[in-house]
Parts: C-alpha cells; sequence; structure tokens
C-alpha cells in the first residue's frame, strides 16, 4: 500500500486483503451469519476503510493491516453469535475455541489501564474464564 499514490488505489487494495481475507477464514470453518460479513460485505469495508485512515485498528490489531482487521471483525461475530446461544454442544464450544483464538491473535494487547474496557477482555479473557477454553495462539497456516 505504501507504493501506492493515491487514495483509490490504496482503498482498492484495502479491500480486496479484507474481502480474501473473509473469504480464507470462511473457507477454514469461521462462520457468521452477520449481513456486514456477507451480503453487505462492500458497504462494511467502506465503514472499515474510515476507521483504518483513522488509526483506529492500528491500536486494537496487532498490525493494523486489512488482515487483522478482518479477522477481529468475523471472530467478534462469531464470539457474540455463539456466546448469544444458551447452551453450546461440543463442536460449538469447539467452534468458539478458534474464534477467540483468532481474536486473540489480531487483537492488540492494550495499555495495562485499557485492559478492563478492551474487546480483548470481554472477548478472549472472559470467554475464556466463562466457558473453560484453552488458550491457544491462533496461528495461519
Amino acid at each position: 500500500m505504501q507504493a501506492l499514490d493515491d487514495q483509490e488505489s490504496i482503498y482498492r487494495v484495502f479491500s480486496y486483503r479484507y474481502k480474501q481475507t473473509i473469504e480464507g477464514l470462511k473457507a477454514q470453518g469461521y462462520h457468521s451469519a452477520d449481513a456486514k460479513l456477507n451480503e453487505k460485505l462492500s458497504d462494511h469495508i467502506k465503514t472499515e476503510w474510515t476507521h483504518f485512515l483513522s488509526g483506529t485498528y492500528g491500536l486494537c490489531t496487532r498490525s493494523g493491516l486489512p488482515e487483522d482487521i478482518a479477522a477481529k471483525e468475523l471472530a467478534i461475530a462469531q464470539i457474540n453469535e455463539l456466546t448469544a446461544q444458551s447452551e453450546l454442544d461440543e463442536s460449538k464450544i469447539e467452534a468458539l475455541t478458534h474464534a477467540v483464538n483468532l481474536l486473540d491473535g489480531a487483537s492488540s494487547m492494550f495499555a495495562p489501564h485499557e485492559r478492563q474496557r478492551s474487546s480483548r477482555y470481554r472477548l478472549v479473557d472472559e470467554v475464556r474464564r466463562k466457558y473453560k477454553l484453552q488458550c491457544q495462539r491462533h496461528i495461519e497456516g
């Protein structure tokens, strides 16, 4: 992206990388029914682009790159969908574990004074504690 000189070209690269990441994660078994990650993905990416430009994801993701942003968004959606259910069978616990590990791998650690209010605390630390999930870093293959 740094080699490109106009915002439109940079947006096309951002959008392409974001979509590729979402498609790749879905192929690996991650899932969300959220329309923003499915039929409204193009509109969602435009919103994410504004956050990217403002530096939001430079603070809350490990790299600030489209791949971590997309992984974080898909993981959050999947975690929220699974934890909203009253009961989770073994396959859903496994899916939840994978989603939490994905979010863990994409999210920044946050400064100590920010941790209690962070999405990492709510959706990684607390979900692991509540559901007794194993902590295993997400590794892209």
